[in-house]
């Protein structure tokens, strides 16, 4: 399913939502907010009901209404959510959503100037819902257009996709190579009861307990794991493994392995996987960190937890081999 993927627009990867032709009732921002819309009846404000969302007025004249979101990190659009929570008679019948890419920092009369291409043709909106379309484009996006026909009201959009970050002034450097911001993103998880594997991957630290990935209890054998593929690829020197706010919930061990593509095996042959770190005792609310030496480059790594629980970030930082420094955009 598309929406285990990262939310590319997200303000956890630093998203921004840079303009909008109107906000009268509820403010822009709220589009790209991390949390779930909230909402409580007969909290008015100076211009009306408070909604945790993007509201624009009653438009009596012909055109749309539009909103334009810098991603968090540039990549293909997989798939689109338009989530109209708590707006049940206010959303607007129709929306639309285009696509460009243009490098740098582009400024807003640059952005309104630029050639859009649709990813997301007129689609019909329900209220109170989330409204999923799936997205079959090739086309690298860094910004995106929201679009309202006519007018109404929107809680949150997501953009969930592969993230193709701008790396080539940074490709000989150090890299955290799991990060979403470099390219790196969970592929697979065991279990995501509780949250998305790919919280561990974000920028900065975990803001709290669901800020991160957190597992079921595990009554049954076995363990829970994550698959991730990295940047590039690459060989890791640093590994950390982060449990902050996981206080009760923290796995007893963890064990790191990395998987080539370039070896020509398949990565479902267990044996062509080989430990970056081997199974290792972690602590709750803590940060690890481990200095790793002399291991094979990888393009896949998978973090194994005993049995279950939660982990608030991975980092693995390394370098890219020459090969993948010049494959970067």
């Amino acid at each position: 399913m598309f929406t285990q993927r990262p939310d590319l627009a997200s303000r956890a990867l630093g998203g921004s939502v840079m303009y909008a032709n109107d906000e009268s009732f509820a403010d822009k921002e709220c589009l790209i907010r991390v949390s779930e819309p909230e909402f409580t009846p007969e909290n008015f404000g100076s211009k009306g009901q408070i909604y945790d969302g993007w509201e624009t007025r009653r438009r009596r004249e012909p055109g749309f209404d539009f909103a334009v979101i810098r991603l968090g990190v540039p990549g293909t659009v997989t798939g689109i959510v338009i989530d109209t929570a708590h707006f049940k008679g206010n959303y607007p019948p129709e929306c639309s959503v285009e696509g460009v890419y243009l490098d740098g920092h582009p400024s807003i009369d640059e952005l309104l100037e630029a050639e859009w291409k649709p990813l997301l043709a007129h689609a019909p909106i329900k209220g109170h819902t989330k409204n999923e379309f799936e997205i079959e484009s090739e086309q690298r996006v860094s910004h995106l257009r929201l679009i309202m026909h006519p007018d109404g009201g929107i809680a949150r959009l997501r953009a969930h996709g592969e993230p193709q970050p701008s790396l080539k002034d940074f490709a000989d450097l150090p890299l955290d190579l799991a990060a979403i911001t470099n390219g790196g993103r969970c592929l697979e998880s065991s279990n995501t009861f509780y949250s998305n594997a790919n919280n561990t991957l974000l920028p900065g630290h975990a803001n709290h307990q669901a800020d991160g990935w957190e597992t079921g209890r595990r009554r049954g054998p076995g363990n829970d794991w994550m698959r991730l593929k990295l940047a590039g690829r690459g060989t890791v020197d640093i590994v950390e493994i982060d449990t902050t706010h996981m206080k009760f919930n923290a796995p007893g061990g963890i064990r790191l392995r990395g998987f080539d593509a370039d070896s020509g095996r398949s990565i479902d042959d267990d044996s062509a996987w080989f430990d970056m770190l081997p199974r290792t005792r972690v602590q709750p609310d803590g940060l690890h960190r481990f200095r790793v030496r002399h291991l094979p480059p990888a393009t896949h790594a998978q973090l194994d937890i005993y049995p279950d629980g939660g982990i608030a970030r991975l980092r693995l930082t390394g370098t890219l081999t020459e090969a993948a420094q010049a494959a970067v955009y």
